[in-house]
């Protein structure tokens, strides 16, 4: 069993509006790529100006930052690698996640010192393997994603104990083995093991006899086609008690490229179960409403991968698509006076109950019951698209995860605050929405429920 002072909640940043957001939900560390030689190219937004910015912000909060560098780079790349890891020391990085045994004995040789974790890419499924890491100098290896709890414990057994493990816990995963997949490359020229992966595992497929071309047939029992490659998305909320149990010491959360939303509702539900977790080892059960914060966020029909043996339905066969049930309604620009300043996207009205999630305590609902217009006039609804308007509302939150025991922001006065709106729909004829508040050193995430249409 992991000791409790080992155990990390570890999310993904994919720009400093994320790393606010990890940070303030609760986050132990994150992880973000730079310029170069990361996974995700969409998500390459640190130079080495933000990287510092990124590393002290998280550094005055007690934080860590991994960066990546687990690319697969080819000759004419290897000659910037030095100014990447120099970039990396003078920002101040924690460590850096390579999967290249060039990379890692670069690392090595530039920044001696440099923590090193090996990326699951690395394909790390046996003890040895994970061994043989640790003696070239690696801190920490990200497990393979096809492991189970019992051949994690194994390993756990048979390494170091200065070793640590990471494994990743939710979000999406690759329907090849590590990440390793070649499809993207071939069909459209990205590749995948170069950070520009075009999904073509989401993609709808049919079936051509070669002489006719124009005649498909659909595979699956679908007029779109079907979706025989399309992997669920990994949730193992309810889970972190077995993977405590086995040894698994950082808990990972996918999604460098989702948005600050995500983030947010994800870093915090993971970051309240673990706390549960500690608190009481022996006798771990969430609460409802920390069980359905997952279902927030845009994501795939959800499954524990490998975790429990061999999946039997990790794949979705309907569409390639994510359950999006929540849809921006509006930004909130500001708040004074009393009054949340809001920018509307799209309709909605007074009477909304909202529920609002802070890092810090379980939802807070309350309704609608005063909006204005730009003018000051009262107003019934939203639809104006762009409208410039106001709620009123007196609650109070906590400003961030990390100071809950110093100093209460009273919520209508908190300024340069952004909101995020989200609208959801229903089969039964109710309509709900939520919103995300974000500022420098505050989050807070609000959703209607219930609203008649």
């Amino acid at each position: 069993m992991t000791e409790n002072n080992l155990l990390e909640v570890l999310a993904p940043v994919g720009d400093m509006e994320r790393l606010y957001a990890a940070l303030d939900f609760g986050a132990d560390a994150v992880y973000l790529g730079g310029t170069a030689f990361g996974m995700r190219a969409a998500s390459a937004s640190f130079d080495a100006e933000l990287l510092k910015k990124a590393c002290d912000e998280a550094h005055s909060r007690g934080k860590r930052v991994y960066l990546t560098c687990n690319t697969l780079p080819h000759n004419d790349e290897i000659v910037h690698l030095e100014q990447f890891v120099n970039d990396a020391l003078a920002a101040g990085v924690d460590a850096m996640i390579a999967n290249d045994i060039g990379v890692f004995s670069l690392i090595k040789k530039y920044a001696p010192d440099m923590e090193i974790h090996v990326s699951t890419q690395a394909g790390i499924v046996n003890y040895v393997t994970a061994n043989e890491f640790y003696n070239m100098g690696a801190k920490r290896v990200v497990l393979a994603r096809e492991l189970s709890l019992e051949e994690i414990a194994e390993i756990r057994a048979k390494t170091p104990k200065d070793l640590e493990i990471e494994c990743f816990v939710h979000g999406a995963m690759c329907v090849s083995f590590s990440g390793r997949c070649l499809l993207s490359q071939y069909l459209v020229n990205r590749d995948a093991n170069r950070g520009e992966c075009a999904q073509p595992c989401r993609w709808g497929y049919h079936l051509m006899e070669e002489k006719r071309t124009n005649e498909f047939y659909p595979v699956f029992e679908d007029e779109k086609g079907t979706y025989i490659l399309n992997a669920k998305d990994m949730c193992m909320l309810n889970h972190i008690d077995k993977l405590a149990e086995v040894g698994v010491n950082s808990f990972k959360i996918e999604g460098r490229a989702k948005s600050s939303y995500y983030v947010s509702v994800i870093t915090n539900a993971y970051r309240k179960a673990m706390d549960i977790y500690k608190s009481d080892p022996k006798h771990f059960e969430l609460p409802q409403w920390l069980k359905d914060e997952v279902f927030k966020v845009s994501h795939r029909a959800y499954c524990t991968g490998f975790f429990f043996g061999h999946p039997k339905e990790s794949q979705y066969y309907e569409n390639g698509g994510y359950i999006r049930e929540y849809d921006v309604v509006a930004v909130v620009d500001g708040c004074s006076g009393g009054r949340i300043y809001c920018t509307q996207k799209n309709k909605f009205n007074k009477g909304d109950e909202i529920e609002v999630l802070s890092p810090v305590g379980s939802p807070v609902k309350f309704t609608v019951e005063e909006m204005f217009d730009e003018y000051d006039n009262s107003i019934d609804t939203a639809n104006h698209a762009a409208m410039k308007m106001s709620i009123r509302s007196d609650l109070t939150f906590y400003n961030s995860y990390e100071k809950i025991a110093k100093k209460p922001c009273d919520f209508p006065h908190m300024a340069f605050v952004y909101f995020f709106f989200f609208s959801i729909s229903s089969d039964n004829g109710f309509d709900s929405m939520a919103f995300l508040m974000f500022s420098s050193d505050k989050w807070v995430y609000i959703s209607v429920v219930a609203m008649l249409l």
